[in-house]
């Protein structure tokens, strides 16, 4: 992993950046799917979601809502990465679904693989309950300028 963090990430500056990016608006589809972030740190972002209301016709999580969840933490990984003059967006995902989530909630685990200057890769692990993998995914974030105002 190559690492080129711009940024103290103090407890402090991890909370500051935090609400930072929380405060540009709500995430509305994160939102809706019952999103919740449950750590963030620099190294690490973590968050979970309910698999009823996420579903496929046939009651089986979609492997949709894997992709949105696993770029809801990756995301937010690298806007901590990135620091409040940047936006990271997403311009990569890819997603291998190993099983379904039928009930319950699944979590996701984002870790970085690179941290660059204008670019930053995270690996995204969503597994269930029990702790059995759903999901293996990969998401690529650009760092632009933030936009003004």
């Amino acid at each position: 992993m190559t690492d080129s963090t711009p940024q103290s990430q103090t407890p402090n500056a991890v909370a500051e950046e935090l609400s930072r990016v929380f405060a540009l608006g709500p995430g509305a589809l994160a939102q809706k799917m019952g999103i919740e972030i449950t750590h963030a740190d620099a190294d690490r972002v973590e968050a979970s979601m309910p698999v009823e209301g996420n579903t496929q016709p046939y009651g089986l999580l979609h492997g949709g809502a894997s992709v949105v969840l696993a770029e809801t933490v990756g995301s937010i990984a690298a806007a901590l990465h990135a620091g409040p003059q940047r936006a990271a967006v997403g311009v990569d995902i890819s997603a291998t679904h190993h099983r379904a989530g039928r009930t319950g909630h699944v979590h996701a685990v984002a870790t970085p693989l690179h941290r660059g200057r204008t670019t930053a890769s995270y690996d995204i692990v969503i597994t269930d309950d029990a702790g059995k993998r759903v999901c293996t995914s990969r998401l690529t974030c650009s760092l632009l300028s933030a936009p003004k105002g």
